[in-house]
């Protein structure tokens, strides 16, 4: 069952009956939905790809399929029994109703059923919207709990240079289209290479390469992000002095190796994020960029887990807050 508008929605009517397919499908229609008729599994196989089953192991199979666990989907069957009535459910069923069907019940079902269908798609749509894809996927898959795991991947920190004098000699009004301006930007070079923005704090911001789901190029997939921020943000000044305003400049820092990552808060609320030595690095290292002069720094482990061509200048071992042992840092030219 999908949802095809206001006036009504596209259903799937299957049943090894060719009286009960026809006589259901009137009343659908009546009804003011468009329904499409399949006598078993196989016959509605382009429509929702399963192979001939029956109705139990068609409940089974829509369950344990990401794509399809939130169809509604109402039994009509003359099976008669309590036990039928719990498995159907047990297995995911919207509704139960025995054979012949009542219309009115029927109409009364299908609506609370495609209700109960807008709420859930809002609901994902509000995750979707507030978490990048690669969390709602993970939220969608495993649920949600407080806690994390360790994974291995890179995390990279960025943030615009003198924000703070330039947001004080504009209007609020603008320092606000420039962030969104700026994040826009960002973020479309952040998910174009698989990363995902893990926190936004006024004009900085941090992302990861490699969870919540395993990125195996994680190391080039950032240096490659950091190379398209850089050259979005020079398109975007080219804009910017054409309209008599300031032009800005970011750094970032980057950094690989493992880290734990999950979700931190508490019940009521919480964010995905990363913590650990890796990510401490990262973040000195955006810091450290004022000081070199330098765009992009990245650690010794990222150069080490670089399988493109990239071009780099040795800065030395550097003496970074919080660290007993100086990090190999390293510009990307």
């Amino acid at each position: 069952m999908r949802e095809r508008g206001r006036s009504g929605a596209r259903l799937l009517v299957v049943d090894d009956n060719k009286v009960n397919r026809l006589l259901l499908k009137r009343n659908l229609e009546l009804m003011g939905h468009d329904a499409a008729l399949a006598e078993n599994g196989r016959a509605a196989l382009e429509i929702i790809e399963m192979p001939e089953m029956d109705g139990f192991q068609v409940l089974e199979q829509i369950r344990n399929d990401l794509q399809l666990r939130d169809l509604p989907v109402i039994v009509t069957s003359t099976l008669e029994g309590v036990d039928n009535i719990v498995r159907c459910i047990e297995l995911g069923a919207e509704d139960y109703l025995q054979k012949p069907v009542n219309p009115a019940l029927l109409k009364a079902r299908i609506g609370a059923s495609l209700e109960k269908k807008r709420l859930r798609d809002q609901q994902k749509e509000l995750v979707r919207r507030f978490a990048t894809p690669e969390v709602a996927q993970e939220l969608q898959q495993s649920g949600f709990a407080l806690g994390g795991k360790r994974v291995r991947g890179t995390v990279m920190f960025s943030d615009i240079r003198d924000f703070t004098p330039l947001a004080e000699v504009q209007a609020p009004e603008d320092t606000i289209e420039l962030l969104n301006t700026y994040y826009t930007l960002m973020f479309n070079a952040i998910s174009g290479h698989g990363g995902i923005v893990s926190e936004i704090a006024g004009d900085g911001l941090m992302a990861v390469f490699g969870a919540p789901l395993p990125l195996p190029d994680h190391c080039d997939a950032a240096v490659r992000t950091a190379l398209e921020m850089i050259e979005m943000i020079d398109l975007f000044n080219v804009d910017q002095v054409a309209a008599g305003k300031a032009p800005i400049r970011i750094g970032i820092g980057i950094a690989s190796g493992e880290m734990v990552a999950g979700y931190t808060g508490t019940n009521d609320r919480a964010t995905y994020t990363c913590i650990g030595d890796t990510v401490n690095v990262a973040a000195r290292l955006e810091a450290h960029t004022k000081v070199a002069g330098r765009a992009i720094l990245i650690d010794g482990a990222t150069r080490a887990g670089l399988r493109e061509s990239i071009q780099l200048e040795g800065l030395g071992p550097v003496t970074i807050r919080g660290k007993a042992q100086p990090v190999d840092v390293f510009s990307v030219k």
